[in-house]
C-alpha cells in the first residue's frame, strides 16, 4: 500500500463557492480532502453518519453550526458532529477529515447559503436533472469524462487540415457543448508571464498613442499571483516611460494578491499555481524584468513601482465604485470558470469600468456570452491583431474541444466572426455603475485614441 499521497490534479467535487481535492484513497475507513474555499459551501447540510473535522490552513471565514456562528482563521480546528445543520463561508484553505468515508445519501441539503448563492434564490433552483444525469458516476468514475478524454486524445492526433474541416468543426462544437454542460467549473490560479504576446503587443500599441506625460489608467481583473499585471507593466513602461501609468491588480483570493504584491517567483514550478510561470520568457526578457536571488526571481523596482493591489469580487458593483474609470481593462481567463449567466452579469458590470473610448480585453470566456454582451452594449471589436490574439494562448487552444475553457478555432466564414472572435473591444458609451438601489452614476469621460 502507498504511504504517501499527493494532491491530485483533478477535483473530487466543486460547487459555486469551493473546490475539493481528495487524497488517497486511504487504507483506513476515512477520507482526507483539501478544500479551496472562495466563497463558501453553497448549501447548509446535515450529515447522517459521517463525522467531519476541518483544519484551517490559511485565510479566514466562519462556520455556522446548529444555528451558532463561529469565526475561524488559520490554525483553528472545527469539529462538526453528525445530525447537526451546518455550513461555512469565507475565503480560506481547509483540510477536511471524514470518518467513516462519505457515501451517497449521507448529506441532506436543507437550504442555500446566502453568502454563496445570494438572498433571493429559492432552494432547489438551478438543480438540472439533465446535469445531474451527466454527472452520474459508475464505480466512482464518470463515463462522460472518460468519453471526453478519449475524444481529446484522438483530436490532438489529427492533422490540422482534418480538424479544420466542416464536419470536424461541427463534431468539435458538439463535444465542447457537452464539456461546457458536464464539466464542473472552478476558478483556477494558474498563470504565466507573457501568456498572450499579441495581446500585450496591442496594449503596447495603444499606450504608444498617448501623449507624453498623459495618465494611463489600467486595471487587470482576476490577476491571480500577478504575472499578468507585471507583464502589462513591463510591456508599457519599457515602451513608454514618459506615460504616467496607474495600474491596478484585483483578485478575489487574498492569498493570491498577497503573493502578487511580493513580486517574488520561483524559477521552477510555483507551489501555489502549479505552473512554471516563466516558461514563455526568453533569458534576456527574464534578465530585464527580474533580479535573481538564488532560485527566486524578484520583479525589478521600476516594473512594480506604484501598482495598486486589491482583494475584491469583480462581479460586485462596488469594485467599479472603488476603482473608478479605466482606459484599459484586462479581464482574462476567469469568466470561463463561471456559470454562463453569472459570467454575463459579471462582464456587464466589468464593462462599466471602461471609460468612453477605452478598451476592454476579455479572453478565456464562453464565446456566446462575450459576443452577446458585445452586441447588446454596442462595443466595437478591435480588428488590429484580432487573429493573432485569438491564436496567442496555446493553453486555451489545446483544451478545445473537450474542456469547457477550450477556445474554438477561428472561422472567418461566419457572418459575425469579428464579434465572436475578437478579444479586444472599444467601449464608446459612458461608463456607469448600477448601485444596489438600481440607480446609475456616470464614472468618467476619459478616452484613448482609436486604433489605426
Amino acid at each position: 500500500m502507498p504511504y504517501l499521497h499527493s494532491l491530485p490534479d483533478s477535483p473530487a467535487f466543486a460547487d459555486k463557492g469551493l473546490t475539493g481535492y481528495q487524497f488517497g484513497p486511504l487504507g483506513l475507513n476515512c477520507e482526507v480532502h483539501y478544500i479551496d474555499v472562495v466563497k463558501g459551501h453553497d448549501t447548509f447540510q446535515i450529515s447522517k453518519k459521517v463525522r467531519r473535522v476541518y483544519y484551517v490552513l490559511s485565510g479566514n471565514g466562519y462556520f455556522t453550526i446548529d444555528g451558532q456562528r463561529f469565526d475561524v482563521s488559520a490554525g483553528v480546528v472545527v469539529e462538526v458532529p453528525t445530525k447537526v445543520e451546518y455550513s461555512y463561508s469565507g475565503t480560506m484553505k481547509l483540510i477536511m477529515f471524514s470518518e467513516p468515508r462519505w457515501f451517497s445519501g449521507n448529506d441532506i441539503a436543507t437550504k442555500w447559503n446566502p453568502d454563496v448563492v445570494g438572498q433571493d434564490v429559492p432552494f432547489g433552483a438551478g438543480r438540472s436533472r439533465f446535469r445531474q444525469l451527466l454527472r452520474a458516476r459508475l464505480f466512482g468514475k464518470s463515463p462522460v469524462n472518460a468519453f471526453l478524454r478519449a475524444n481529446q486524445q484522438v483530436w490532438n492526433r489529427l492533422p490540422r487540415f482534418v480538424t479544420a474541416s466542416s464536419p470536424a468543426r461541427w463534431y468539435g462544437s458538439k463535444l465542447n457543448l457537452l464539456a461546457r454542460t458536464h464539466n464542473t467549473r472552478k476558478q483556477a490560479v494558474a498563470t504565466l508571464f507573457l501568456r498572450n504576446r499579441p495581446e500585450l503587443d496591442l496594449i503596447r500599441r495603444l499606450a504608444g498613442r498617448r501623449k507624453s506625460n498623459d495618465v494611463l489608467r489600467v486595471a487587470v481583473l482576476g490577476c491571480s499571483t500577478g504575472a499578468e499585471v507585471y507583464s502589462v507593466a513591463w510591456n508599457i513602461r519599457r515602451a513608454r516611460p514618459d506615460v504616467r501609468l496607474e495600474l491596478h491588480g484585483v483578485d478575489i483570493s487574498r492569498e493570491a494578491v498577497e503573493q502578487a504584491e511580493l513580486g517574488v517567483y520561483s524559477s521552477a514550478v510555483s507551489e501555489f499555481t502549479r505552473t512554471a510561470v516563466l516558461e514563455r520568457m526568453t533569458e534576456p526578457e527574464i534578465a530585464d524584468l527580474f533580479d535573481r536571488d538564488g532560485e527566486l526571481m524578484v520583479v525589478k523596482p521600476w516594473v512594480r513601482e506604484g501598482i495598486d493591489w486589491r482583494v475584491g469580487d469583480v462581479g460586485d458593483a462596488a469594485v467599479a465604485e472603488a476603482l473608478g474609470p479605466q482606459n484599459i481593462i484586462v479581464a482574462n481567463n476567469f469568466l470561463c470558470h463561471m456559470d454562463p449567466k453569472d459570467a454575463e452579469k459579471c462582464l456587464r458590470n466589468i464593462s462599466r469600468l471602461v471609460s468612453p473610448g477605452g478598451f476592454l480585453f476579455v479572453s478565456g470566456i464562453d464565446l456566446d456570452v462575450r459576443a452577446k454582451v458585445a452586441r447588446e452594449l454596442g462595443w466595437n471589436p478591435v480588428e488590429e491583431l484580432l487573429e493573432e490574439i485569438h491564436e496567442g494562448d496555446p493553453i486555451l487552444r489545446k483544451q478545445w474541444p473537450c474542456h469547457y475553457s477550450g477556445l474554438e478555432p477561428l472561422d472567418t466564414r461566419s457572418r459575425d466572426w469579428r464579434f465572436r472572435y475578437a478579444a479586444a473591444f472599444q467601449v464608446l458609451k459612458p461608463a456607469v455603475v448600477i448601485n444596489d438601489r438600481g440607480g446609475k452614476r456616470s464614472l468618467s469621460k476619459q478616452t484613448l485614441p482609436a486604433p489605426k
